[in-house]
Formats: structure tokens, sequence, C-alpha cells
């Protein structure tokens, strides 16, 4: 059976039942299931156990933490069968599922027949994609998901242009009913290449999600009102990072 590459949570894959904590569907209870591997190398991920291996040369904001080393990967990637993922979904009896990372869509052929068993056992399931927006889907794969939530990196993310910005999966997006942009603005700053992306690809401001980044409540609060008011004057949607507020930057929450 098709196995798909996941994070490794204490020697179980990271599977939880929370509630979605960003975006157009905020506060729904739903399962996370966590994919291993990314295409990108933020410097302020909070998933960076999915690709900042050993040896490699990615930056990161943690790297003047003494505590802190870059993963190795054998430890930090666990391939399970879709049949053991079902099983501990099912447990939660919640049909919304988060299939997030990382970059889910490196394994696109993977997650076509995880979505495939998955609606075999239960039409209801609804699948909903987080992407960086630079990989475009799949026939198979377009047809399964219900809703993208692409997330699109800033210059903010220490990615180069050329890695984080792909004009023709940005205007797939962009023109796709079920998607759904979330940027996130480290600063005032960043407002400027959200506005000139949004020209640039004609993403209307009903499909853009602005959020402050920060890996605590602390953080994204002293970025709220400034964050708030731009989204007021563009007509652009708020989104908080509500799990940040009730569990803190925890893993399997």
């Amino acid at each position: 059976m098709t196995k798909i590459k996941l994070a490794n949570f204490h020697g179980k894959p990271e599977i939880f039942h929370s509630i979605q904590g960003e975006g157009k569907n905020i506060g729904r209870p739903s399962v996370f299931i966590r994919t291993s591997l990314c295409n990108l190398h933020c410097i302020w991920c909070d998933t960076d156990y999915t690709w900042n291996w050993e040896n490699t040369r990615f930056k990161h904001v943690k790297d003047n933490n003494p505590d802190y080393k870059k993963f190795n990967i054998n430890e930090m990637i666990l391939q399970i069968s879709i049949d053991e993922i079902y099983k501990l979904v099912k447990k939660t009896k919640c049909k919304s599922i988060v299939l997030t990372g990382g970059e889910p869509m490196l394994q696109q052929e993977e997650l076509v027949a995880l979505i495939s068993f998955f609606r075999k056992k239960d039409a209801a399931y609804f699948f909903e994609i987080e992407t960086n927006g630079t990989i475009i889907p799949t026939d198979d794969f377009e047809k399964l998901v219900n809703q993208y939530n692409v997330s699109p990196k800033l210059a903010n993310s220490n990615n180069s242009k050329k890695l984080r910005e792909k004009p023709a999966a940005y205007r797939f997006f962009s023109k796709n009913k079920k998607a759904v942009f979330k940027f996130v603005l480290a600063d005032k700053s960043d407002l400027e290449e959200v506005l000139d992306l949004s020209k640039k690809y004609k993403i209307t401001p009903q499909k853009i999600y602005l959020m402050p980044e920060g890996m605590t409540s602390e953080e994204l609060k002293t970025k709220q009102i400034w964050l708030l008011d731009i989204c007021k004057k563009y007509n652009m949607n708020y989104t908080d990072r509500l799990h940040i507020h009730i569990f803190g930057a925890k893993r399997g929450v």
C-alpha cells in the first residue's frame, strides 16, 4: 500500500485533532496530518523539523540559540501507510482534514491515493491543503481537493524571489475558486509586496487573508492593531493565529 512521509512526533506520525487556527476556516474542529519535506526554507518557520536537515546551508532565527541544532532527516520522517493514517483519523470522528507540512504538494500522487481512500470510506470528508503556492496541482489532485490555503512567502521569509515566486502557480491559484491566499506580515513594510503581488496576479481582496508573524501571543498582539487597520483600508481579511493564543508554539495541538 502507498506510504506517505509524515513528520515524526515522539515516534508517532504527527496527526492531531484540534481547531484550524488560521485563515478562512479559523475555529473549525479539524484533524491535521503533517507531511514532511519542503521546497522552501523560511527563516522564521515553526515547522523547521520538516526540512532543516543536518549539513544544509539554510538559516533559521533560532540559530543563535545554543540549544538549537539542525535535524537528522532519518529521525524526523516516518513513512506511514494510508490505512494506518485512516485508522488514526477515524478515532476522532472528525471529517474536516487539513493536509499541512512542510509542503504537502511534494507528495501529490500519494495524497491523491489517501484522499481517494478516505472518500471511499465516507464521501463527507473535507480536505483543505496548506501550500506555499509554488507547485501547480495535477488534474487528479485538483479534482479531489476542497480548498487550497495558499500561503506564498514574502521577502521576509529569506527565500530568494526565484524560489518563492512561481508565476504559473500564482496565476493558477488566483483563478481557482477553491483557493484563498494567506500572507504573513512581519512589519508594515511587507504590505507593499503584498499589494504588488495582488495586482500582478489579479488576486482579489476577498481572497486575501493577512496574518501577523509571531511565535508568541505577545508578538502577535503587538502587530494586530496596525494589521487590522491595513485590512480595513484595503478590504482584505484579517486572520489571527488562534492556536498560538490558546496553546502556545507547541506541536501536536
